[in-house]
């Protein structure tokens, strides 16, 4: 079998004795556009957070294009590929957008924290972050403080911010989430511009976008994976309309 972008086999991660995520196995090929599905609590936030390091887990292993990277902190597993966004925005809300990016950008190369302060003085790396903000289309605002702009225009930066890391892997947690009519688009068409040598693994509640989306979906239900399979495959189980849509 060909490598995997990302193969997790036997995950679970149990707290106080109940199993918030139980025995996941998935394989998702690289290039792929997966959706994780499934109803509040079904598990997919903590499975996430055990994918990028944030949780360790009970038991399991995951392996990022063959390499184990159970046991690495997070830092370590953005190093090596895998990006994460998450439902809670992660900004720094009283600098410009421009500046966010340049310290992501920055984060990735050698004594990185010393020059905090001298940021805005490193030509080439705001060159490299206005690019990154023209490929978002957030050229036109790069100069703004991130607090006065729309939830929509911080959803995409967290996403421009994700994409410095130059992810072979990107985690999606919500993305549309809270957003307007017209924001959902704009990011929506954000995501369909993101390159193939990048794999996504995505959580959203929109099932029409998500499934439009995705390419192969996994539900999930109480931790534990309950079906595997492309997005037609996944909208026509009965198990779909009974646990995520409650028909």
């Amino acid at each position: 079998m060909a490598e995997q972008a990302l193969e997790v086999a036997n995950l679970s991660k149990i707290f106080g004795g109940l199993p918030a995520v139980n025995g996941i196995s998935l394989s998702i090929a690289p290039g792929e556009r997966h959706l994780l599905l499934g109803p509040n609590g079904a598990g997919k936030t903590t499975f996430f957070n055990l994918l990028c390091g944030d949780l360790k887990p009970t038991q399991g292993s995951v392996r990022l294009f063959g390499e184990e990277i159970i046991g690495l902190p997070p830092q370590k597993r953005a190093a090596k590929g895998l990006g994460r966004t998450y439902q809670i925005l992660t900004l720094f809300p009283q600098e410009t957008i421009r500046r966010n990016v340049m310290i992501a950008l920055n984060g990735l190369r050698p004594g990185k924290w010393g020059f905090w302060s001298a940021l805005d003085n490193n030509e080439d790396l705001a060159a490299e972050a206005d690019a990154l903000l023209e490929r978002v289309g957030m050229s036109d605002i790069a100069g703004r403080v991130v607090s006065q702009t729309s939830y929509g225009d911080r959803r995409r930066l967290e996403i421009a911010l994700a994409l410095a890391l130059s992810p072979r892997v990107l985690l999606l947690d919500e993305p549309l989430a809270g957003l307007s009519r017209e924001e959902r688009v704009t990011v929506q068409r954000l995501l369909d511009t993101l390159p193939r040598e990048t794999t996504i693994l995505l959580i959203e509640h929109d099932m029409d976008v998500a499934l439009a989306f995705a390419e192969r979906v996994t539900l999930l239900h109480h931790g534990t994976l309950v079906a595997t399979g492309s997005r037609a495959e996944i909208a026509a189980d009965p198990r779909t309309r009974e646990i995520y849509l409650g028909a």
